[in-house]
């Protein structure tokens, strides 16, 4: 369903938060970054992040490198030392991201190990720290994104303080997973899960806020839900349904942007994308199942999906022509259909 831009919603449509990507550890690669792209062109995408450790001390092309058609595209880096993360920031914007946004609000205990992420909420002065030298090292925004809490401290004085801190060191734009990070006892999934949603924080941020930029995630997964969002906050950013149901992208740009042009179907996406892992194929020898996976989501919710992404899941054809793959995917759809 089509859901107009509401006259009463007063982001601004160029407004570059306004919806969003989330970053997703081992999903929103560059592959998938250019497949979200196709489906919307103003929303803004997030890398998964990079740890300063990684940029530091390893492949920097492999970690940053992306392609020109995503735009706008933001860096997100994990990590805590103020000179690292500077550090790296350069890069980021030597290598063209739009905007750098430093992870406070991972829960893993891989990342707790390395003292960034969630835990990172816990030291405001250490993470104004860091912003102030990322502000300092680069000319593109610098954002935060974090939780509203963590384990079980859930005064709203504690989040409040948390971004009255690092709003001085020159953040403006903060985005809030509205539950808390429990460090202990719950995995990463659980954590996107178990503990509440409490968006009403997030909205109390934002009246205290007002000049600030402030923009909501979380359990966010249909337009009315978005559209209701919009008329608090300056953003939303979706995670896991943008990943599992992308085909909602494609009716963003329209809905939220009051975007025109034309109508695109989810048969040429999958042709574009094809075209796609052919270059990246013959560039840099990419496997065509790297990309496809990101995909899989395509036809979500319609007649023949799951064959479909069976045909495109089976390794026995990945020595075939990823074109050839999509017309046996289809011819497979009609037969099950």
């Amino acid at each position: 369903m089509s859901i107009p831009v509401s006259s009463d919603v007063s982001v601004p449509a160029d407004n570059p938060w306004r919806l969003s990507v989330a970053p997703m550890m081992d999903w929103s690669d560059r592959h998938c970054r250019y497949f979200h792209r196709l489906l919307s062109r103003h929303a803004l995408l997030y890398t998964e992040m990079v740890t300063t450790g990684a940029l530091i001390h390893g492949d920097v092309g492999r970690h940053l490198r992306f392609n020109a058609e995503e735009h706008p595209v933001a860096l997100q880096l994990g990590g805590s030392e103020p000179a690292d993360l500077a550090h790296c920031a350069r890069l980021g914007e030597q290598w063209g991201y739009s905007e750098i946004n430093i992870n406070c609000g991972c829960p893993s205990e891989r990342v707790q190990r390395g003292a960034f992420g969630a835990c990172l909420m816990a030291e405001p002065k250490l993470v104004a720290d860091c912003v102030k030298a990322m502000v300092d090292a680069v000319s593109v925004p610098v954002t935060v994104k974090h939780r509203i809490g963590i384990d079980r401290e859930e005064r709203y004085e504690f989040v409040r303080d948390f971004v009255g801190t690092v709003s001085e060191a020159g953040c403006d734009t903060f985005i809030v997973h509205a539950r808390n990070a429990w460090l202990k006892g719950l995995s990463p999934k659980e954590n996107r899960e178990v503990p509440p949603l409490r968006y009403e924080l997030v909205h109390r941020l934002k009246k205290e806020f007002a000049h600030l930029t402030i923009c909501v995630n979380g359990g966010i997964t249909t337009g009315e839900q978005v559209q209701g969002q919009l008329l608090e906050l300056d953003g939303v950013m979706i995670g896991r349904e943008a990943y599992h149901n992308p085909w909602w992208l494609a009716s963003w740009d329209a809905d939220f942007f009051g975007a025109g042009g034309e109508s695109i179907t989810r048969e040429q996406v999958e042709a574009q994308m094809c075209d796609y892992m052919v270059r990246e194929a013959a560039g840099h020898g990419t496997p065509f199942s790297a990309i496809a996976r990101h995909m899989l989501g395509l036809r979500h919710g319609l007649p023949g999906s799951r064959r479909w992404r069976q045909v495109w899941s089976d390794h026995k054809l990945k020595t075939m022509d990823p074109r050839d793959v999509m017309m046996l995917a289809h011819a497979d759809v009609q037969k099950a259909a």
